[in-house]
């Protein structure tokens, strides 16, 4: 029997060791699976992190672009591409490549070479005339290090349209107020250098300075409708309107005027009810009419009417038969200032600012305003308000 004890023994060793195996075996399987979940996890919150920042990032309004160390591209958001009108991938392109701006990449050695954040603006060498503000700055790591590049991309050009228009609007005032004034303060002088003393020079004079002093007046008016106006500071009194008696009243009011030319008025429109302001309706209507009879011709007539469309907005017109306005200007007239023939406007009193208030008044309503002419057969002037 003693044979079968070394036998026993092997047995329970083999076993043992199997047991020790598979213990280890298994212990291992469930380390390699936590390692694996581990990994798992950190990817899952890698993909998550960057899913965020993508998020974080693309909900920006700024553009936002990141270089890396060797000036390639590393990420950019939505508002960047847009900026730029790209739909292509970047990543890994220099901005030359990407973008042909050549002054964008010497900004980005600047910045690199100067250690410090960069203030600049560009004009995209597009059609629009875009202008963009530039921000620009390195990234450092842990060793102080560069370790790429960051820059914030902010669209500039509706300020850049504001400021000019600014600077327009100044210098036309300048020019509307400087002329009656100097009028005023020659023929002024003049008097007082001894022409009151001859009571029809005297009378004549009067009556000029008159003349440039209501100019003045009413442009200063209109100058304060307008502004009012673009500042919505003016609140519409909305009612039903009759458009025909509406018409009506413009008519009677403006026939000492059209008279003095023999211009004949016609009051066409039918029986139509706006929604809208009755005041600053009669202001445009007038406005229209009064433009008409200036600028039509002598022994013409105007014409005021109108018509519900299939969408049910009213659409006036206001017509005249005069020599009409060029092509290139019918886009233009109503700016403000702007004038077809200058010389001829301000002969007629005109300040430049009646259709620009037209426009906003109209604008004001939910409505449009365009105008249709044809060189020696008049103009049409085309207005729409809401109906009832």
């Amino acid at each position: 029997m003693w044979f079968l004890w070394p036998i026993i023994l092997l047995v329970s060793l083999t076993g043992l060791h199997l047991w020790w195996r598979a213990k280890f075996n298994a212990q291992a399987e469930r380390r390699a699976a936590e390692i694996e979940t581990s990994q798992r996890k950190q990817q899952q919150t890698s993909l998550d992190a960057k899913a965020q920042q993508q998020v974080l990032f693309n909900s920006m309004l700024e553009g936002l672009l990141l270089l890396d160390r060797s000036r390639k591209i590393y990420l950019v958001n939505r508002a960047f591409k847009n900026l730029f009108g790209l739909k292509t991938e970047l990543r890994g392109k220099t901005v030359v490549e990407a973008l042909r701006l050549h002054e964008l990449d010497e900004l980005i050695r600047r910045v690199e070479a100067e250690q410090q954040v960069l203030d600049y603006e560009i004009k995209l060498p597009d059609l629009n005339e875009r202008w963009l503000q530039v921000n620009a700055a390195i990234i450092t790591n842990a060793a102080g290090e560069r370790d790429g590049t960051i820059l914030v991309f902010r669209d500039l050009t509706r300020l850049k349209q504001l400021e000019r228009t600014r600077e327009e609007f100044v210098a036309n005032v300048s020019h509307e107020l400087r002329t009656p004034l100097s009028l005023i303060k020659g023929y002024v002088e003049t008097l007082l250098d001894g022409a009151r003393d001859n009571p029809e020079v005297a009378e004549r004079f009067l009556k000029i300075i008159e003349r440039n002093s209501q100019r003045l007046d009413l442009l200063i008016q209109d100058l304060l409708t307008i502004s009012a106006l673009e500042s919505e500071k003016i609140k519409l009194n909305l009612q039903p309107v009759a458009l025909r008696a509406l018409a009506d009243k413009v008519l009677t009011d403006l026939h000492a005027k059209a008279e003095n030319k023999n211009v004949e008025l016609f009051n066409e429109l039918p029986e139509l009810s706006a929604n809208g302001d009755v005041n600053r309706l009669d202001q445009v209507l007038a406005n229209l009419v009064d433009n008409a009879i200036k600028y039509g011709k002598p022994n013409g007539s105007v014409r005021v009417g109108g018509k519900k469309r299939a969408d049910g907005v009213l659409e006036i017109f206001v017509r005249d038969d005069g020599p009409g306005i060029p092509v290139e200007s019918l886009d233009r007239v109503f700016e403000r200032f702007y004038r077809v023939d200058k010389a001829r406007s301000r002969d007629q009193g005109g300040t430049g600012l009646g259709l620009s208030i037209v426009k906003h008044i109209v604008q004001a309503h939910g409505g449009e305003v365009r105008c249709e002419s044809e060189l020696g057969k008049g103009a049409t002037f085309f207005f729409t308000v809401p109906a009832v």
